[in-house]
């Protein structure tokens, strides 16, 4: 069994901002490099509620699809399939948690799933995403800081 990715960790606003930020302007932190255009001006995109799509965006208009939305509970939590680089049948699955600190700060839980069913690509898939959230990470933490200004 491979197991899932699960990382914690705090930010410097409300869970309703910590929620937006990582829903509404998704586009905003998300590093350029981890799209599967790489293109420098692509615009991702979260739809909002179950249903909705998770893609990138061109300059050109071209959409390449990520994922979609399994959950919304807003500002608690929301999930998503993820297949960023892989066909859909091998999506993995993301879930996101937004627990009030108390303080004006919110503790946020990943949960990365699904590996296990890919068989012998799993661990290797795991490791891979892994680095990805490990970049991704910071860049919310920083979006975060500014979250009430925007």
């Amino acid at each position: 069994m491979t197991e899932p990715i699960q990382l914690e960790f705090t930010v410097g606003c409300t869970p309703a901002e910590a929620f937006d930020t990582w829903t509404q302007r998704i586009s905003i932190w998300w590093p350029k490099q981890h799209t599967r255009s790489r293109e420098l001006d692509a615009h991702v995109v979260l739809e909002p509620g179950v249903g909705g799509r998770l893609f990138e965006r061109t300059a050109n208009g071209d959409e390449f699809h990520w994922g979609s939305v399994t959950a919304w509970d807003r500002p608690h939590r929301f999930g998503y399939r993820w297949h960023v680089t892989s066909p859909p049948d091998e999506a993995t699955h993301v879930e996101i948690r937004f627990a009030d600190g108390g303080d004006g700060t919110t503790r946020v839980t990943i949960l990365h799933s699904g590996f296990d069913r890919l068989g012998d690509k799993g661990p290797l898939r795991r490791d891979g995403n892994l680095r990805y959230w490990e970049t991704l990470v910071p860049a919310f933490t920083k979006a975060c800081e500014h979250a009430d200004t925007r």
